[in-house]
């Protein structure tokens, strides 16, 4: 296994959305008052007050880290199954946030410049959007979402699998729940800012929790250049990972064919252009990969594609190897 620099967290997605937060909590509760119509209305004054207190309280929170979130959430019974894959708070409860601000920036408007009810009325949706966003994103993080789409992906038998890209560990369970056999190669290079100390050790716990300690083997390494010899895994999963390398996306690819054996299988799962992604990034949603230039990355990197579909609101393909 190659050797990795140990990598300093600074969750910078949580002191943005903290920041940001912070600064709309504060014009809620001492701009937005000031203005005659909303301190004309006493219910008004007292909303907005209520509003912007209720964003900073949340912006604290997500600044405070992870270790608190699950502190609380220990409190209130939460996360009764023991598995606890780490999600900062900016990611689960960034969307919430974004809907109350938009939310009340919508009521000021409409108050304040009746004129401009369009603006209000635009607020607002995308005020709904961010909350379904913020479905989304609590859901997402919690054991039962640990699936993957049923699809024809291993040979059968003492297969060995590569979960590239595995975070804390919510794809390598659900590997171990779809197949009773075989053995798991975990890898990441545990250096995410949106998972509490990069995963590492919550995967280690989360494993043991699932009583898969003994059949996965977890590596550090870069998707980009992976730390094992070419044509030793029988098939490989990639979920939420490989999206996240930029321009690098096609050499991710390329690596995981390399490690796989003739005839070898991916199942590639990826967020792209829709509804479900844009709930929770907004404008953001269009900056990613369609699943058109998937198909191309794939067909380029040497895969063909098996099968395809929508799976929890992301895009889905088995790519099998192809070989001369």
């Amino acid at each position: 296994m190659s050797k990795h620099r140990e990598t300093k967290h600074s969750h910078s997605h949580m002191w943005m959305v903290g920041i940001l937060g912070i600064a709309a909590g504060a014009i809620l509760m001492i701009y937005v008052p000031s203005l005659k119509a909303v301190s004309s209305v006493l219910l008004l004054l007292a909303a907005f007050h209520l509003a912007g207190a209720l964003v900073l309280l949340a912006s604290i929170y997500v600044m405070a880290g992870s270790k608190l979130a699950r502190h609380l959430a220990r409190l209130r019974g939460e996360n009764a199954s023991g598995f606890d894959f780490g999600w900062a708070p900016a990611w689960t409860h960034g969307p919430w946030i974004a809907a109350l601000i938009l939310a009340a920036a919508a009521v000021a408007v409409q108050v304040a410049w009746p004129d401009h009810w369009p603006l209000a009325m635009l607020l607002t949706l995308f005020a709904a959007s961010f909350f379904a966003g913020g479905l989304a994103t609590r859901s997402a993080g919690r054991y039962e979402s640990a699936v993957l789409p049923l699809v024809q992906l291993l040979p059968g038998g003492e297969s060995v699998v590569l979960d590239a890209g595995c975070g804390s560990g919510r794809t390598s369970i659900a590997l171990g729940r779809a197949f009773q056999q075989g053995r798991i190669v975990a890898l990441d290079r545990f250096d995410s800012d949106y998972i509490e100390g990069g995963g590492r050790q919550l995967l280690e716990r989360n494993l043991s929790r699932a009583g898969l300690a003994g059949r996965v083997s977890i590596e550090r390494g870069d998707l980009t250049a992976l730390p094992f010899p070419d044509c030793i895994f029988d098939a490989a999963v990639c979920a939420h990972a490989v999206d996240h390398l930029g321009p690098l996306k096609e050499q991710g690819l390329r690596e995981i064919r390399r490690v796989l054996k003739p005839g070898g299988r991916l199942l590639l799962v990826v967020w792209v252009p829709g509804w479900t992604m844009f709930s929770v990034a907004n404008v953001l949603a269009f900056s990613l990969s369609s699943q058109s230039a998937w198909r191309r990355m794939a067909a380029s990197a040497g895969f063909e594609v098996c099968d395809e579909g929508l799976f929890n609101g992301a895009w889905f393909a088995v790519l099998q190897r192809r070989d001369a």
